[in-house]
Formats: structure tokens, C-alpha cells, sequence
């Protein structure tokens, strides 16, 4: 089996989520089924690297002969729209001559472009194309975030709802996005999704019903960080954040949360890990004075895989304080590994994984206040840390997620599943009110 992988960036320049599943799969699937051949194919732009003059393609990092950069910086991100065209198909064509793919394998459609998704049906006929949805960028123009600009969470796309989020956008163009999103969609053999949770979010927004739940998986080789040695008579009170630090992770409210706990008398530490790149002033200067607010937070910077372990090893909870719904956070499925219960919110793909009262706790979105109770109770009631890390079962392992993609590709090639329904036309207007003269429009 011959794949081709597209990641909308490449761990070793970005490590995101998205990235790092991507890439662990393409390496899983290589590694330890026999016969899989291919290649991983990173988009990238000039935030992360200079390009090679001449040519799209490059080398990427760490020397692997199956691994390539596509430099791609003409990217509009509301329309998921790749200007370089021609510059696409001038690379892409020499690429599938040489890789021959049976599985197309795509992880996000951001910088290659809705575009590279009807290139690459023309250019590979035969091949089956996968499309996982990471996120909700193909329903939601905001960011893919689901997130209204008042702060609160949205249920689901509206044509009303996201011109009022997006008010100096034309109605014309939230529609022509969801075409567009609807035509590249319709040319993919089959859908993915990480969790039932975006998968239902999906299906609500009109689309096909059979989309596949494929989980995601961490390295559970090695041996797992230790508990924390407690001293004597000493409490579970070590918090930890790992994650890229901005204003949808959650940072914020994690430090509101912890100043309250101060001001309150409990004895705590909260340790945020990540770095801050690309944030803007007006965060950056949030995030200064929210830290300098909480006595008990420190921020220890951007940290690698390889120093997970370490970090995690002073910790008795990692805590997820999105203020989005999230869809299958790799940092859960690292605390499991490590035998930490997780402090998460109380919806989306993260309480999905997290079971509340089982081997964690769930609390509010966005809420300080909520967040703040959540966190004393876990530092003061007798026995709950013990019994919740009694609860956590290990994540699933790289090589059964490279089996039950393998699986699920066989399938495909096989059967010659039938293409998706294609999401509906349009966007209702409002969902208590569909048949409004603006839904007809």
C-alpha cells in the first residue's frame, strides 16, 4: 500500500496536535505493517521556514527521505483558498507520478487549500482520498472554533449567526465558503473524525451521517513518569497546563483560577508549559498581568516530546482549560499515559475522553469562578486523587491506531465505498426559524 499523507505543517516547525498525529501515523503505519510505502508531505509558509528558491517542494527537517515540505504561503483562510494554483499542480504532478498513491490521506485542508483537494482527484483517479476533520474549520468561518465573538460557544452554523460574528462579511461569501467547502467535500471517498463529539457537530450542520470515528493515539512505550512523593501529610496540589499558550487553550482562565485559590487561602502550585509564538500584544500583555496576578503560577516555556516526562513528574493533575469545545486533545491522552486525572470542561471532545468523577473531573467553560471550586475540590477531599487515577485506562497505543487506520484503508480500497453525501446547499438562516425569506436567499 502506497500512501500520501498531507499535514498542514510539520511537527519539527510547528507541534501541533494535527501535525503530530499525522506524522506519527504516516511513521506508524511505515514502520510496522509491512509493505506500506509512501510519503508525508508538510505544508509550510515563511513564518517557519525560507523557501528554496525555484520550487515548492524541499527537504524536511530531520533528513527523513519520506518526509517533504511544500512551501505555500498564499493562503486565505476564511475561504480555505490556495491562490498558487499552478504552482500546486506543477508540483503535485511529478509528486504522484512518483509516489503512485492508493491512499490519499488528508489532515487539513489549511494551506494546501480546498483547491489541492480537486487537483488531486484529477491527478490520482484511482487513488482513495481520506479527509480528517481535526477541528471545525469546514462549518465554522470564525477560526473553525465554534466560538461566537461574544465568548460563548456556538451549536452549530447559522447564516445569521455567523454574519453576526462576522458582520463585515457578506452574506454572499458565508455562502459561497459553504459551497465551496460542500463541492471539495463531495470529491473525497470518505471522512474521519477523531471523536463522536465533532462528528456530531458535523451531522447537525447537514452532514453525511457516516462519518468514521477514528481515535487518537499517543506513544505509550517507555515507562511512565512516577507519581509525585508526597510529604507527610502533603495534598495532590500540583497543577499542570501543558499546551501552546493563548487565548482559546484556556491560559487565562487557568491563572484567574488559580489567583482565586490564592486569595482563598489554599496552598497550590500551577505550572503552564508552552510557548507563546504568534500571539498578539494585547494577549501577551493579558497573559503578563494574569501571571503576575497568580502567586502560586509559573510559566516554564516551550518544551519538546522528549521532556514530556519530566515535567509531568511534578505534577498530580494537568488541567485542560479550553475555552472551546476541542475535539480530541493529544495533552489527555499524555496525562492517561502518565497516570494523572484530568481537570477538563464540561463539553466537547475533551469531556468526551475525560470521564467526569471516573478519572477526572469536568467543570465550565470559561468559567475562573467554576474552575477555581473545581481545582479546591480536587486539592481537598480525602482519597479523590487515588480513586481517580485508579479509574484511568491507557490510551490507545500508535501501532492500534496505524492498524485501525491500515484496516479502515483496506476496506476502502476493496469496497469502493460511495463518496459521502455531499453537506447541505446552504446554511439555514436559523434554526427555529429555517424557511425566513434570508434562508431562501
Amino acid at each position: 500500500m502506497r500512501i500520501l499523507m498531507l499535514a498542514h505543517n510539520h511537527p519539527e516547525l510547528q507541534p501541533g496536535g494535527t501535525e503530530t498525529i499525522a506524522r506519527n501515523l504516516f511513521r506508524t503505519l511505515r514502520d510496522t505493517i509491512p509493505g506500506v510505502t509512501g510519503l508525508f508531505l508538510a505544508a509550510t509558509t515563511g513564518a517557519q521556514r525560507e523557501p528554496k528558491p525555484g520550487t515548492l517542494l524541499q527537504a524536511a527537517p530531520g533528513g527523513q527521505a519520506d518526509e517533504s515540505l511544500m512551501w505555500l504561503p498564499h493562503f486565505d483562510r476564511f475561504f480555505l483558498r490556495q491562490a498558487d494554483t499552478q504552482g500546486l499542480a506543477m508540483a503535485f504532478g511529478p509528486l504522484i507520478e512518483s509516489v503512485k498513491p492508493d491512499i490519499i490521506h488528508i489532515h487539513h485542508p489549511l494551506q494546501f487549500g480546498l483547491e489541492t483537494i480537486a487537483l488531486l482527484r484529477r491527478l490520482a483517479p484511482r487513488a482513495k482520498l481520506v479527509l480528517t476533520l481535526h477541528d471545525y474549520f469546514a462549518i465554522c468561518p470564525r477560526e473553525g472554533q465554534l466560538l461566537r465573538s461574544d465568548g460563548r460557544l456556538c451549536s452549530g452554523p447559522t447564516l445569521d449567526g455567523c454574519h453576526r460574528c462576522l458582520p463585515t462579511s457578506p452574506v454572499a461569501d458565508l455562502l459561497l465558503r459553504q459551497l465551496s467547502v460542500r463541492q471539495a467535500a463531495s470529491l473525497v471517498d470518505a471522512l474521519v473524525s477523531p471523536s463522536e463529539f465533532l462528528r456530531d457537530r458535523f451531522v447537525a450542520a447537514g452532514w453525511d451521517a457516516g462519518i468514521t470515528v477514528l481515535p487518537n493515539a499517543v506513544d505509550i512505550r517507555g515507562t511512565p513518569a512516577p507519581h509525585r512523593a508526597l510529604p507527610e501529610g502533603g495534598a495532590r496540589d500540583r497543577f499542570a497546563f501543558f499546551g501552546h499558550v493563548n487565548r482559546f487553550k484556556g491560559s487565562l482562565v487557568a491563572l484567574d483560577a488559580s489567583a482565586r485559590l490564592s486569595a482563598g487561602g489554599v496552598v497550590h502550585g500551577l505550572a503552564l508549559h508552552g510557548g507563546a509564538a504568534h500571539q498578539s500584544t494585547e494577549f501577551m500583555a493579558e497573559f503578563k498581568a494574569a501571571l503576575a496576578a497568580a502567586p502560586a503560577a509559573r510559566h516554564h516555556g516551550i518544551y519538546d516530546a522528549q521532556d514530556l516526562s519530566r515535567r509531568i513528574a511534578a505534577a498530580d493533575w494537568v488541567v485542560v482549560p479550553s475555552i472551546w469545545f476541542e475535539n480530541a486533545p493529544l495533552v489527555v491522552l499524555e496525562a492517561f499515559r502518565h497516570g494523572r486525572p484530568v481537570i477538563c470542561g464540561d463539553a466537547g471532545g475533551m469531556a468526551e475522553l475525560v470521564r467526569d468523577g471516573v478519572d477526572g473531573l469536568h467543570t465550565s467553560i470559561g468559567d475562573a469562578e467554576g474552575w477555581a471550586t473545581t481545582m479546591r475540590h480536587a486539592v481537598e477531599e480525602p482519597g479523590l486523587w487515588d480513586r481517580l487515577v485508579q479509574g484511568i485506562c491507557p490510551p490507545l497505543g500508535l501501532d492500534a491506531m496505524a492498524h485501525q487506520h491500515f484496516d479502515f484503508y483496506r476496506r476502502l480500497l476493496r469496497t469502493g465505498a460511495v463518496r459521502p453525501r455531499p453537506p447541505q446547499n446552504r446554511l439555514p438562516a436559523s434554526r427555529l426559524q429555517p424557511s425566513q425569506p434570508e434562508a431562501a436567499a
